[in-house]
């Protein structure tokens, strides 16, 4: 995705010129416009997230011109993570309780709207569209499919990001191919590819052939990338949070043989250890953990062991690292994720390597629109009917990240990541690959 050499050199001066560290820390002032360089955003909270990154960072001025001008030149594709969410809207919310709406629609309610309310609301469309083009990314990777098995239960995302794709069609559509990724960089829109955090199961095991039948016709709705497990065990293999990992079960070897045949990225973000490990062994295409760490830097369990990402790499594919502070020791901040980069750069290639952040910008509106939901009639919260969902369970992890640490990876400082790995000393070449250049590879791979 290089542009024309007139063309960045004309992009470098202005950059050089307009965006001065001193801007950066200053929160872009008036002085410095869309119009001068991209990134710039008007938004207070994306302003107070690089103040914070750029005093982890403290990069040098060079640093900071170069790796700005090689993130806007560079195809970004975020490997795993959220599209902007939208505020919550009270009045859809207040309504439905006023119609008697049951505990589950309200939960429903509660997730549905910060991910359509882009699409309903213009306020939100505008917040939206300020934030993705903050970050310079180009693609997601959304997760478009709730936590399990269960097709009625993977498709409610599946529809809510349709409907928004379709909505936004002209500024932020659904990539069916990793050409409609490129297509969009070229004329600088917005899109978002769909996986899902399971493989639909009809979970009545008639045969094996019944069982898999539903892989195929969400591929059909627009889906590329598929989890074998959440965070607990299912018919495939085990989880990540389980206390216990059996492995990749013998079904769930067929399955990956289905979701190769189709063309469907494997990913084993979420799964056990040697589950991922036998997952990789089995796979006849490049597969993924799309959202992870590097567990030889910083044992965690959602990290992969050295010889797990090993097997993954050895199949053509990539370990995302993810902007959990949690997952990632240290201070949990900016400068540990960018030591899980580098960690995954030195030890497996920069061809495996890519970032799948987790995370996502929420509107500034969200709180207000909180404040504006009513009690049920018996006095009760809205939401009281949540608990604790069996598939979110997650071991004890007492690990605190420093104060800022969340602030310092929030979502629209995608440009100082490239910033923090320009100061790393990374290549041009390694940084493009890490961008984006890895996903569109392996998702070329498995259409094959």
């Amino acid at each position: 995705m290089r542009q024309p050499k007139s063309s960045r050199r004309t992009f470098f001066k202005r950059s050089a010129a307009a965006v001065s560290a001193a801007y950066w820390w200053s929160g872009f002032t008036s002085r410095v416009t869309a119009a001068d360089t991209p990134f710039v955003a008007a938004n207070e909270t994306i302003q107070q997230a690089r103040k914070v990154a750029l005093s982890v960072l403290q990069p040098k001025e060079a640093d900071l011109a170069r790796g700005l001008e090689l993130h806007a030149n560079a195809l970004v594709f975020d490997a795993y993570g959220f599209a902007p969410r939208g505020a919550i809207d009270a009045a859809t919310i207040n309504q439905a309780v006023q119609l008697g709406a049951t505990d589950a629609e309200l939960l429903d309610l509660r997730e549905e709207l910060p991910m359509t309310t882009p699409a309903l609301r213009e306020i939100e469309r505008r917040e939206f569209l300020e934030a993705f083009h903050a970050a310079g990314v180009t693609c997601i990777f959304q997760n478009a499919g709730e936590e399990g098995s269960d097709p009625l239960r993977l498709i409610k995302r599946l529809a809510r990001f349709t409907f928004l794709t379709d909505a936004l069609k002209d500024e932020c559509s659904k990539a069916l191919t990793p050409a409609d990724v490129i297509a969009a960089k070229q004329s600088n829109k917005l899109c978002l590819a769909f996986t899902m955090n399971g493989v639909p199961l009809t979970m009545n095991w008639d045969s094996v052939r019944d069982e898999l039948r539903y892989v195929r016709v969400f591929q059909q709705l627009g889906v590329q990338m598929m989890h074998l497990t959440y965070n607990r065990r299912n018919p495939l293999g085990d989880g990540a949070g389980e206390p216990n990992d059996g492995g990749l079960s013998d079904f769930g070897h067929t399955a990956i043989a289905e979701m190769n045949r189709l063309g469907i990225i494997v990913d084993v973000a979420h799964s056990g250890w040697r589950t991922s490990l036998e997952a990789a062994k089995a796979s006849k295409k490049p597969m993924v953990a799309s959202h992870t760490t590097c567990a030889g830097l910083y044992r965690h369990f959602r990290g992969k062991p050295d010889d797990t990402i090993n097997a993954i790499c050895d199949t053509g594919g990539y370990v995302g690292m993810c902007c959990i502070p949690k997952f990632l020791g240290g201070q949990g901040d900016l400068n540990a994720f960018l030591d899980h980069l580098d960690y995954a750069i030195k030890k497996f290639g920069a061809e495996h390597v890519a970032i799948g952040t987790d995370i996502a910008y929420a509107s500034r509106n969200g709180a207000a629109e909180q404040a504006k939901i009513a009690k049920r009639p018996d006095g009760r919260s809205v939401f009281s009917g949540s608990g604790s969902r069996w598939e979110h369970l997650w071991p004890a992890d007492p690990f605190q990240p420093a104060d800022n640490a969340t602030q310092s990876l929030s979502w629209t400082n995608w440009p100082l990541y490239t910033v923090g790995l320009v100061q790393r000393g990374h290549s041009e070449a390694t940084i493009r690959k890490v961008l984006g250049e890895n996903v569109l590879r392996v998702w070329n791979a498995n259409r094959g």
